[in-house]
């Protein structure tokens, strides 16, 4: 893997949705830093050119037609992409569609010479505390997206976070009041961890980020504030198309509960996504 090196400023440009845009970390009059913008500042000891063309509630849809290109007119040294979980809320679901866009961004970004950064994400419906119900088709669509984001960082050589499970998920104290997003300490540990593994390789060499927050902790209070307005709202507008389909999925979740074969869920979900890998090119683009 090359080294994050050439004539003038290393570029770093993160790609996806408000996790990245930095929901969940404020800095003041309505603006987000996020674990991407922390990063940047550790990636070398000289000066580090950072765009984050990340915006809230993108899908791989919009990664692939309104972010990359934008991204590829800076040629950047470094690109983070780190995207799914909205298609998962969204009643177009469609693992083949996704496997698709997100193999073209890869595509085009290791065209490029660019470091890949990925992460694989927890499930939505986990993270909001929904009945099992309505929660295990979402986890079902996180698990998918998840998967292809594993075989094709392999496949791009990407430097890959595995960021679905364990205390990253479990600790409370790391994500904000909607449940959905990183709090400020949660940025940090993203932060950090993903600088760990660009250390790893050899690939940043600035300070760490501090995984102290820089700013208090929001009270209870705000926090329910938070959540009764801008929070309750940002879910509403994610989820509302979803809403009657997963209806119709919690029902179907039900049947099969009731009839002992939930394990048939599981293995038509398992068949969409290798049926989405097997349908990409035999070779990525760009490679023999």
């Amino acid at each position: 893997m090359r080294p994050l090196r050439h004539e003038g400023p290393l570029w770093f440009v993160a790609l996806g949705d408000s996790l990245t845009e930095g929901v969940g970390d404020p800095v003041g009059d309505g603006e987000w830093r996020g674990w991407a913008a922390l990063l940047a500042e550790g990636l070398a000891e000289e000066r580090v050119g950072f765009t984050n063309l990340a915006v809230s509630g993108s899908q791989t849809r919009d990664v692939l037609e309104r972010q990359l290109p934008a991204a590829l007119e800076l040629r950047p040294d470094l690109v983070s992409v780190v995207v799914g979980v909205n298609d998962t809320l969204r009643c177009t679901f469609d693992i083949g569609a996704v496997a698709t866009r997100l193999d073209r961004v890869y595509a085009a970004c290791g065209e490029q010479g660019a470091v890949l950064l990925t992460a694989c994400l927890p499930d939505p419906g986990t993270m909001l505390g929904l009945p099992g119900a309505l929660a295990h088709p979402l986890a079902r669509r996180q698990r998918a997206v998840n998967t292809v984001v594993h075989a094709l960082s392999q496949r791009y050589a990407a430097l890959h976070l595995h960021a679905c499970e364990g205390d990253w998920v479990t600790d409370r104290a790391l994500w904000s009041a909607d449940r959905l997003h990183p709090g400020e300490r949660g940025h940090r540990r993203l932060a950090l961890r993903f600088h760990e593994l660009l250390a790893e390789h050899g690939l940043a060499t600035g300070p760490a980020p501090s995984a102290e927050p820089e700013f208090p902790d929001p009270t209870r209070s705000e926090s329910l504030r938070w959540l009764a307005t801008a929070g309750t709202g940002w879910v509403a507008r994610r989820c509302t198309d979803l809403l009657p389909q997963l209806l119709s999925l919690a029902a179907d979740e039900l049947r099969h509960r009731a009839r002992g074969t939930s394990a048939r869920l599981d293995l038509r979900a398992s068949a969409a996504v290798s049926a989405a890998l097997a349908g990409l090119s035999a070779a990525p683009a760009g490679r023999p």
